[in-house]
C-alpha cells in the first residue's frame, strides 16, 4: 500500500535500476479541525543558503535557499521523519497532544506505516511517547531535563574537542567554516528548525576526527533531545540568542586554528 501511494505521488515514469527512486512529494498539512488527532505538521524548512564570507559580528542577509542537487531519499519513512522533526521543533506538534499515525498519514498522503515507523524512532529519542490504541503523545520536558542533557553534552563533547585541539592541524578547522556559516545564516533568518539542523551538522563535524562512531552517535542523540527540551522548558530563543550561539561557532574555529588552547576551553565550556 505504501508503495502504491508513493508511486501515485511521484509519478508513473520508470526509474532505471541504477538510479535512486524519486522522493515522495509530501502533501502540506493543512488544518483539519479541532482535536489532537487532527493536529498537523509542516515539512521541515529547507536549509538556508550559506552566508558567503561571513564572520563573527558581520551582517548577513536572510535570502531564499539556492537550488541544490541533493541525493534522493530512498525511504518514505525518512522523509516523514524529517517532516515530523521540523514540526516538533516549530511547535506545530504540541507537547501533551496525541497524534494518530492514520490521521497524519492521510494528511501526508502516505499510508500509516511510514508514519508509525518514524514515530517509533522519535519515541526512541524521547521526543514522543507511545499511547496504546491511540497513537503518540508529544513528550513534555522540564527545566531539570534540559539541565541534565546539557551536563551530558558537556561531558561528551568538551574533553573530545580539547583533545582534538592538540592533535588536529590548524588547516583542518578551516574546512568546518562553511558549516559554521550555515548556522549563522539560519540564525539571521530566525529559523529555529533550520538552525537546529545546521547546529547538529556543525557539532557532528567537530567530533568526526575522533573516529569514534559511538561517541558521535550518542552526542547527536543527546543534542537532539536537548534541542527539544530547550523549546519545552524555556522561552523560544530570540534571533539575537541564535546569532550569539552561531557566533560562538566561528570564534571556536578561530581559536582552534590559532591553537589558542585556553580560548578553546573557555569557548567550548561556555557553549553548553
Amino acid at each position: 500500500m505504501e508503495q502504491s501511494r508513493a508511486e501515485s505521488l511521484a509519478g508513473p515514469a520508470a526509474v532505471p535500476s541504477t538510479a535512486a527512486p524519486p522522493p515522495v512529494v509530501l502533501r502540506p498539512l493543512a488544518p483539519a479541525g479541532p482535536g489532537p488527532a487532527g493536529r498537523a505538521a509542516a515539512p521541515s524548512a529547507a536549509r538556508p543558503r550559506r552566508a558567503e564570507g561571513s564572520a563573527r559580528g558581520e551582517h548577513t542577509h536572510c535570502e531564499p535557499a539556492a537550488p541544490k542537487v541533493v541525493p534522493q531519499r530512498h525511504s518514505v519513512r525518512d522523509q516523514i521523519l524529517e517532516a515530523l522533526r521540523g514540526a516538533l521543533l516549530s511547535g506545530e506538534l504540541a507537547p501533551g497532544e496525541v497524534y494518530s499515525a492514520p490521521a497524519l498519514g492521510e494528511r501526508f498522503g502516505v499510508s500509516p506505516t511510514p508514519v508509525r515507523e518514524a514515530m517509533q524512532l522519535l519515541a526512541s529519542e524521547g521526543a514522543v511517547e507511545t499511547v496504546p490504541n491511540r497513537g503518540f503523545r508529544v513528550a513534555a520536558h522540564s527545566p531539570r531535563d534540559l539541565a541534565e542533557l546539557t551536563e551530558i553534552r558537556a561531558l561528551l563533547e568538551v574533553p573530545a574537542i580539547l583533545a582534538l585541539a592538540r592533535t588536529q592541524p590548524p588547516g583542518h578547522w578551516a574546512e568546518l567554516r562553511p558549516l559554521a556559516d550555515d548556522t549563522l545564516q539560519a540564525a539571521a533568518c530566525g529559523d529555529r528548525t533550520a538552525y537546529a539542523e545546521t547546529d547538529l551538522a556543525f557539532h557532528r563535524a567537530l567530533l568526526e576526527p575522533t573516529g569514534n562512531r559511538q561517541l558521535i552517535a550518542v552526542a547527536e542523540d543527546v543534542q537532539r533531545r536537548a534541542q527539544l527540551s530547550a523549546l519545552r522548558a524555556a522561552p523560544a530563543p530570540r534571533t539575537t540568542d541564535l546569532l550569539a550561539e552561531a557566533a560562538d561557532h566561528l570564534a571556536l574555529l578561530d581559536a582552534l586554528a590559532d591553537q589558542d588552547h585556553p580560548a578553546v576551553e573557555r569557548l567550548v565550556r561556555g557553549h553548553f
